[in-house]
């Protein structure tokens, strides 16, 4: 994982343990400096494996290697966004399938207001024949609202979902182009008339 790193030391030089004779042996010492040297970044990535398991400490050139083992692609993303999506993907690993989290998995990537529709649901009834919740058509409608100049690649959004919602059940993807907000009045606009009394 990490690569020799310049005057690391280590907590238990070879030396130490060699039998006292050889403590005055140059040979020895170079020998056993050698193997120091080399082992000192295994035993510190040892030392500190929690700190790589962990999204929020673990260097910026693990963080793809920490998305992998969550089934998480997230490169080409500024490492700090890198962070938020393995934190948010890792919590989100015991509600996989569910809507709330196809939900929070593109909301989280995307930063988008999104509603996810389905079309199934539960009901219960105390008469025999009760029609059951639902649609007799399984789907999946994921709607996503973005804003006039916005550049989200639907594909991205379509890739995401086919990749975290259940495998029988087909989906569509909906842009949705949030309404623009209303235009200020111009500077120069003369003033509304006061109310008469007031």
């Amino acid at each position: 994982m990490r690569a020799a790193i310049d005057n690391l030391g280590t907590p238990m030089p070879f030396i130490a343990t060699m039998p006292s004779v050889y403590w005055d042996d140059w040979l020895a010492a170079e020998l056993c400096a050698a193997f120091d040297e080399v082992l000192a970044p295994v035993f510190a990535t040892l030392d500190c494996l929690p700190a790589y398991l962990d999204p929020g400490t673990t260097p910026a050139d693990m963080l793809d290697w920490l998305a992998g083992w969550i089934g998480l692609t997230v490169a080409g993303r500024e490492p700090d966004h890198k962070r938020q999506l393995i934190a948010a993907g890792a919590a989100l690993l015991g509600w996989q399938g569910t809507t709330q989290s196809i939900h929070d998995s593109v909301v989280a990537a995307f930063n988008r207001d999104t509603e996810v529709i389905e079309s199934g649901s539960a009901t219960w009834s105390l008469t025999p024949d009760s029609r059951p919740g639902g649609q007799p058509t399984p789907g999946l409608l994921v709607r996503v609202t973005v804003n006039a100049d916005d550049e989200l690649d639907p594909r991205s959004v379509d890739a995401l979902v086919d990749a975290i919602k259940p495998a029988h059940i087909p989906h569509r993807i909906e842009l949705v182009t949030r309404a623009a907000p209303p235009a200020p009045p111009p500077a120069d606009a003369p003033e509304p008339p006061a109310e008469a009394g007031v």
